[in-house]
C-alpha cells in the first residue's frame, strides 16, 4: 500500500486487501517513529546481510565477526549470529578438493594420436587410421 499510495487512494486499498485503514495508519507512524534500538538493529541486518553476501554465504558469525572488526565495526559475535538468525542465512560449508585422478598408476595410457593438432579441414577427417568401421548386416 505503501507503494502505491500516490496512485491509488488509501479506502480503496484497504476495501481490496481487506484491511483497515487505521492499521495501515498505525503502521505508517510506527514506521516514522522507531525506535533507536529498532534503527540499530535495521542497519546492522543490511550490514551482516551484506557482507555474507560478498563471502559467498559461506561467512558464519565468527568470520563475520572479524571481517566486521577489521573494518573498524565492533560487534559481538552473539550480536551477528542473532541478526543471522533474525534474517534466516545460514553459512554454506565450504566443501573439500577431493582428487579425481590418480596419475601415477600404473594402467595402461592410450597414445596420443592427434598429437595435439586439433585443426581438420572437412568434418570426420580426425580419426584413428587403424580403426574400421563395422556395419551391421
Amino acid at each position: 500500500m505503501q507503494k502505491h499510495r500516490h496512485e491509488f487512494s488509501i479506502k480503496v486499498m484497504a476495501k481490496v486487501l481487506g484491511v483497515s485503514r487505521s492499521g495501515f495508519y498505525d503502521w505508517v507512524s510506527r514506521l516514522a517513529n522507531q525506535s533507536k534500538h529498532q534503527q540499530y538493529r535495521i542497519e546492522l541486518d543490511s550490514l551482516v546481510q551484506q557482507r555474507f553476501i560478498v563471502s559467498k554465504e559461506r561467512s558464519g558469525a565468527p568470520r563475520l565477526t572479524k571481517e566486521l572488526a577489521g573494518e573498524g565495526s565492533k560487534y559481538n559475535q552473539k550480536t551477528i549470529a542473532a541478526s543471522m538468525r533474525r534474517q534466516g542465512l545460514r553459512a554454506k560449508a565450504a566443501r573439500r578438493y577431493k582428487a579425481t585422478t590418480y596419475s601415477k598408476h600404473g594402467l595402461p595410457v592410450a597414445p596420443n594420436l592427434l598429437e595435439q593438432n586439433f585443426t581438420a579441414e572437412a568434418p570426420n577427417q580426425k580419426c584413428d587410421p587403424t580403426h574400421q568401421r563395422r556395419t551391421l548386416s
